[in-house]
């Protein structure tokens, strides 16, 4: 009896180290080709937002495109802080009581706003302008910030694997790539 567990016991072993962990370590090297792959595309994307000053829906279509060529799906998220100036007084209904100094405040504008500009009636097809309209980019101006997010929302080979042998999955198999910066440029 003790002969036949051992024999189990080994037969497991080996699959385990023959099948499964060459599975996992090709899993991971896949898995971290797709993140870099996105990461590139995330920067190229937020650099070119940033130096042109504006977002089109033919980018933001170019955008989503490349990053479902790798078969995983993101959430796009896109927050753009608006500076604005607002001067100070002692007394804000008096204006001879300026200070002579501003306060700068960013209003922030996210995803649905900025779908709001490109996409006017909720659909490309519907709105009867071409996509390089200019009514339908988004422009930025210089001095404002822009920061894109994707959240991997889809599960990879190498989660299924990880659900699989371990048991469990960490907070971290959904990441979250973060790219943003200063808009530099406002090339309409």
């Amino acid at each position: 009896m003790v002969n036949a567990l051992s024999k189990i016991t080994a037969a497991l072993l080996a699959v385990i180290l023959l099948f499964m962990y060459p599975a996992v370590q090709t899993a991971q090297r896949q898995e971290d080709i797709n993140s870099l792959a996105a990461y590139n595309t995330l920067v190229q994307f937020t650099d070119a937002v940033r130096n042109k000053g504006y977002l089109s829906p033919a980018m933001y279509e170019d955008f989503t495109k490349q990053v479902a060529v790798s078969g995983i799906m993101y959430d796009i998220q896109l927050e753009h802080q608006r500076k604005k100036y607002h001067p100070e007084y002692d007394d804000p209904a008096n204006e001879a009581t300026f200070k002579g100094d501003f306060t700068v405040v960013y209003d922030s504008y996210f995803t649905s706003d900025v779908l709001k500009v490109l996409y006017p009636d909720g659909s490309i097809a519907g709105t009867g302008l071409d996509s390089d309209h200019s009514s339908r980019k988004y422009k930025f101006e210089t001095g404002d910030f822009v920061s894109i997010s994707l959240n991997k929302r889809s599960r990879t080979p190498l989660t299924i694997l990880s659900l699989f042998l371990f048991g469990n999955l960490d907070s971290d198999d959904y990441e979250e790539l973060t790219y943003g910066g200063m808009v530099l440029n406002e090339d309409f």
